[in-house]
């Protein structure tokens, strides 16, 4: 559970709590309710069943008002801790049998002399002859704990309550007058009432009081990187109003407004004497390749060369392709380097594209002679330098961590401008606060004549006609995807359920169809193969089997980067498995061409938490809202992955709340206004310092 230290026992905190804090006589007790009651234990006694070979220990405990008995099962040892004239708190759900009222398995606590004192009243331990603060389990808020096989809850509470003395130890971080003005308990204060509190409301001040520092410290970092970067020298690129109005009127399509503003964001800050480091927001299919290129072209023609960077080699082809298309016009030299493809082209070769080894690519790239490279990982190979590297183009850049963004931007002096593109949507709350030290931009419209694709959610029963419509469309030509859920976070069983599904679909369900499949363990040059004839032009495969496959069988990897304009349907199978972003990025692969496109969302689950999700998938009008919608449902350690980013829970948590996000963020930008160091908060300093080298945004 990553717990090697007292301090990461005390920082492991509870994930809800249980009210056992209302003492009731035995006397009062009703069936069906979660009661703490006090007693002593009468007798106690193992049985067995012998159908169910189950062993049964039952105990009758007595009060002044009246007799329970408690009944536990497989738990034999009971009769050891549990024993006559023992004094007891127990709490559990009361339940009727033959035998009369019973517990059902409660907690317990074996308490002390002093409790004999209060059998004969419940006032008298609320007058503090039984001291409720000193239980653990039983008769009071009772936290539960993140818990794993052979550690329980129970174990938790029994080694952290002793233990608890030590937060006197660990220092606050946190100025006075920051606590006193949001009125918070000290840090100390709110690891003890975050693990036994008083009440409920005291666990809350405590989680608020420990989600405020935490936030705090992600925002720190976060918008110092932005101080510091602000003092970097950047290559200074020039704003040419002629280029930029020939580039777009080269297009063989319109700009959008929200294309124009964006553009126009990011030449701005190209001129500027320090790095842009902006992220480029928009819908799959919304025109954020094109606007790069603008910004690239205008960094070449300023003297400048330009890293893009991708996820996947798919990607890194697309945008070869994309942007080799884009700046045909202007004689500009492009290359791609991936761990499979290694080609350039330039104006003498016109949309075409030829291989030269991967040494020839990295060796004209630090002679300058190649104006724009595209890649993958290894663009950061140690290999590859630039002559005059003025802007880094990062697509999916949240899929990059830290470390490989810093590797590319040290290629270059002075320090390249970033710009980051993104389709997956980013709720406004994560924007402040994991990326505050991006600037942003939104693409919000859509290309005029893009179709609005019909999505339906598709329970087992509708599964063949939705086959039925497949084939439909596959006759009439178009070409469709079927995407295989992520099992579990490993190629190898997420291309095996691929398989499967693949072999399903060739073998019984359309056997006189053309079906390839696509996934992760495939070699780059088995990917780009596979999807150079998924995209090729050419008749529909019905009519034999050497032409172009008409469906397209893949895991995720299809999330970004693939463009098909003749596909019309996406199938998505167990698409409860998938969070709303990504079934939005795979929807986006559709509907990129002039025909009506489909969206079926294959799922089994009869839970309305999942048919809430995917409905709004169908009412969304926008990847943005979407987003908003999907954090609020599955809330943000799902949402970008708290494993991945190092963010802790109770910050993660917080992310819902967008005022609260607001309000952190006021804090740290007055607080590094006159204290950009952290000089007059040594304190502060120390814990940011720290934060920093554990935490990653990816």
């Amino acid at each position: 559970m990553g717990i090697k230290e007292v301090k990461d026992l005390l920082f492991h905190f509870p994930s809800r709590y249980q009210d056992f804090s209302k003492i009731t006589p035995i006397g009062d007790v009703g069936i069906g309710e979660t009661v703490t009651v006090m007693g002593k234990i009468i007798d106690i006694q193992n049985s067995r069943t012998y159908r169910k070979k189950m062993n049964i220990t039952e105990a009758i405990v007595e009060d002044a008002s009246g007799v329970i008995k408690s009944v536990w099962f497989n738990q034999p040892y009971l009769v050891q801790n549990l024993r006559p004239e023992f004094n007891v708190v127990l709490s559990g759900k009361t339940a009727f049998s033959n035998d009369g009222l019973s517990l059902s398995s409660p907690s317990y606590e074996v308490v002390g002399r002093e409790f004999e004192n209060c059998l004969p009243s419940v006032a008298s331990a609320k007058e503090g002859k039984l001291k409720i603060e000193n239980l653990r389990h039983v008769g009071r808020i009772v936290p539960v704990y993140p818990e794993t096989a052979g550690i329980t809850s129970r174990w938790f509470r029994y080694v952290i309550k002793p233990l608890l003395y030590l937060t006197e130890k660990i220092p606050e971080y946190f100025p006075e007058e920051i606590l006193r003005r949001h009125n918070m308990p000290s840090l100390s204060q709110a690891l003890n009432d975050i693990h036994f509190p008083k009440n409920l409301d005291g666990a809350e001040n405590a989680k608020k009081r420990i989600a405020f520092g935490e936030l705090f410290l992600i925002q720190t970092v976060a918008l110092k990187e932005k101080l510091s970067l602000q003092k970097q020298n950047a290559p200074k690129i020039n704003l040419d109003i002629d280029l930029a109005k020939s580039f777009v009127s080269s297009l063989p399509f319109k700009f959008t407004d929200s294309q124009r503003a964006c553009a126009w964001e990011i030449l701005q800050d190209l001129e500027k004497p320090h790095p842009m480091n902006r992220l480029l927001e928009g819908d799959v299919g919304s025109g954020k390749t094109v606007v790069a290129a603008m910004a690239a072209l205008q960094a070449i023609k300023s003297g400048y060369q330009v890293a893009l960077m991708a996820p996947t080699e798919i990607l890194a082809q697309q945008h070869f392709s994309g942007i080799t298309e884009f700046l045909d016009p202007y004689k500009i030299t492009v290359a791609i380097l991936t761990g499979s493809a290694h080609k350039k082209t330039s104006q003498k070769i016109k949309y075409s594209a030829f291989k030269i080894s991967k040494s020839k690519v990295a060796k004209e790239t630090s002679e300058g002679k190649i104006d724009i490279i595209i890649g993958t990982h290894a663009l950061i190979q140690e290999t590859v330098r630039f002559k005059n590297l003025g802007l880094i183009i990062i697509d999916e850049q949240h899929r990059f961590g830290v470390e490989q963004r810093a590797k590319l931007c040290k290629r270059g002096s002075p320090v390249p401008h970033l710009l980051s593109m993104t389709a997956t949507p980013i709720p406004r709350t994560l924007s402040l606060a994991a990326y505050g030290d991006l600037d942003l931009s939104l693409i919000t419209q859509m290309p005029k004549g893009r179709k609005h694709i019909i999505t339906k959610i598709v329970a087992p029963a509708g599964r063949s006609q939705a086959y039925r419509f497949i084939y439909d469309q596959i006759k009439q030509g178009r070409q469709a995807f079927v995407i295989c859920p992520l099992i579990e976070e490993s190629e190898k069983l997420e291309a095996k359920a691929a398989t499967k599904e693949y072999e399903k679909l060739q073998n019984n369900i359309f056997p006189d169809l053309k079906i390839s499949l696509l996934h992760g363990k495939m070699t780059g040059k088995e990917k780009e193969k596979i999807m150079q004839e998924f995209s090729a032009k050419g008749g529909s495969a019905s009519s034999g089997k050497d032409k172009r496959p008409d469906i397209l069988v893949s895991t995720s990897v299809v999330e970004v980067g693939i463009d098909i304009s003749n596909a019309t349907v996406m199938l998505i199978e167990g698409a409860d498995r998938f969070g709303l972003a990504q079934l939005y990025q795979f929807r986006g692969r559709v509907g990129r061409g002039e025909h009506q496109s489909y969206c079926f969302l294959f799922t089994d689950s009869t839970s309305k938490t999942t048919h809430q999700r995917l409905k709004a998938l169908i009412s969304a009008k926008n990847s943005f809202e979407l987003a908003e919608e999907d954090l609020k449902i599955r809330g943000p350690g799902d949402f970008i992955g708290s494993r991945q980013s190092g963010i802790p829970d109770l910050a993660m948590a917080s992310l819902t709340d967008l005022e609260f996000v607001k309000k952190v963020r006021k804090e740290v930008e007055d607080l590094l206004a006159h204290d950009p160091e952290l000089e007059t908060n040594p304190m502060l300093r120390q814990k940011y310092d720290t934060f920093r080298r554990e935490i990653h945004f990816e």
